[in-house]
C-alpha cells in the first residue's frame, strides 16, 4: 500500500532542512499511528544500498577503481568506471545526492560505462574528510560545504577527465537532487563543460543562467513542488539566453524517482525513460 503523501513530504523535508532526527521520528511517528507503522514506513522510504548494483563491479564490459589525486593543487577523489578496451570515451562527471559518495551513485557511473562513457562519481566531501558511511552524518556535513569548493572539485574533475588517456576530450555533468542543482551551478560557472543533465535540482539564480554554454536536459518529478516551483523562471531564463535545453516532467512520481534503492520514491518506468534520454542526450553532445 501507497504511503500517506503527509509521510513522504515529511521525508522530504527531512532529508533536505536541519530537521533533527528525533524530530523526524516524533512527526512521522504521529503521522503513521504508532511507532511500529513510523518504522514500516522508514524501511521504504530509507535508502537499502544492498538494491544499488544493477552493473556489477564484475561486469566484464566496464573497469571500476577508486582514485584520488590532485589536478592542478585541486584535491578530488571518488569513483572511476570506464568500458574494458583502450579506446577513447566521451566523459562525464557525477554529481551525487546529498548524502555524499554511496553504492548507489558508485552503480550510476558503472551503468554510464557500460553506455560507453568515461564516469567519474566525485566525493565532494572531500575536502571534509570525505563521505561518511553514516547518511545522517553525510547529509549533515553539507552545510559546510561551500558552493566554491564543490565548482573547484568539479573543474579539477574536468580537466582530469579530459586529459585521461580513455578520456575523448568532452566532459559533460549529471547530477541528482543536490548534485542536480550543482549541475546548474557548474553549468553557469564553468565553460569548458559540454553538457549538463540535472535530476530534480533547484534552479540557479536568473539572472546568471545567460552565462550558460552547455546544452542542458533537465528531469523533474511531477509530485515534486519544492523543487518544481523553480522551472517556470528557469524555463524562460533558459530560453531568452538562447541555451538549448529540454525540460522533461515525469507527472505521477517522487523526487529521488531515479534512486531505485529508495522502494517507496523509485519508479522504475521514469527512470529507465529519464536515463535512456540522458546517454542519448550525452552521446550526441558530447560526440568529438
Amino acid at each position: 500500500m501507497a504511503l500517506d503523501r503527509r509521510i513522504i513530504e515529511l521525508y522530504d523535508e527531512y532529508t533536505h532542512k536541519p530537521l533533527a532526527r528525533r524530530t523526524f521520528l516524533e512527526r512521522l511517528s504521529a503521522l503513521a499511528g504508532s511507532s511500529a507503522a513510523a518504522s514500516a514506513a522508514l524501511v521504504a522510504l530509507e535508502p537499502n544500498y544492498a538494491h544499488a548494483a544493477l552493473v556489477p563491479e564484475t561486469d566484464p564490459r566496464i573497469v571500476a577503481e577508486r582514485v584520488r589525486t590532485k589536478v592542478a593543487g585541486v584535491e578530488i577523489a571518488g569513483y572511476l568506471a570506464r568500458p574494458n578496451d583502450d579506446a577513447k570515451h566521451p566523459a562525464v562527471i557525477v554529481l551525487h545526492e546529498n548524502r555524499g559518495l554511496n553504492a548507489h551513485i558508485e552503480d550510476v557511473a558503472r551503468r554510464l560505462a557500460a553506455a560507453g562513457f568515461l564516469a567519474l562519481a566525485g566525493d565532494f566531501l572531500l575536502p571534509l574528510g570525505g563521505t561518511p558511511s553514516d547518511a545522517d552524518a553525510a547529509r549533515d556535513l553539507f552545510s559546510k560545504l561551500t558552493g566554491e569548493s564543490v565548482v573547484s572539485q568539479a573543474g579539477a574533475m574536468l580537466t582530469f577527465l579530459r586529459d585521461h588517456p580513455n578520456g575523448g576530450g568532452k566532459v559533460g555533468a549529471v547530477g541528482f537532487c543536490w548534485g542536480g542543482g550543482m549541475v546548474n551551478i557548474l553549468a553557469i560557472r564553468e565553460p569548458r563543460l559540454g553538457a549538463g543533465v540535472a535530476f530534480y535540482g533547484v534552479a540557479p539564480p536568473s539572472e546568471a543562467v545567460a552565462r550558460i554554454k552547455a546544452p542542458m536536459m533537465l528531469h523533474y518529478a511531477g509530485l515534486d513542488a519544492r523543487v518544481n516551483a523553480g522551472i517556470p523562471g528557469y524555463d524562460a531564463a533558459l530560453k531568452e539566453a538562447g541555451v538549448p535545453h529540454t525540460i522533461y516532467v515525469y507527472e505521477g512520481v517522487n523526487h529521488a524517482f531515479h534512486n531505485d534503492t529508495s522502494a517507496e520514491r523509485y519508479n522504475q518506468e521514469a527512470a529507465t525513460l529519464a536515463f535512456d534520454r540522458t546517454v542519448s542526450f550525452f552521446k550526441e553532445k558530447l560526440a568529438s
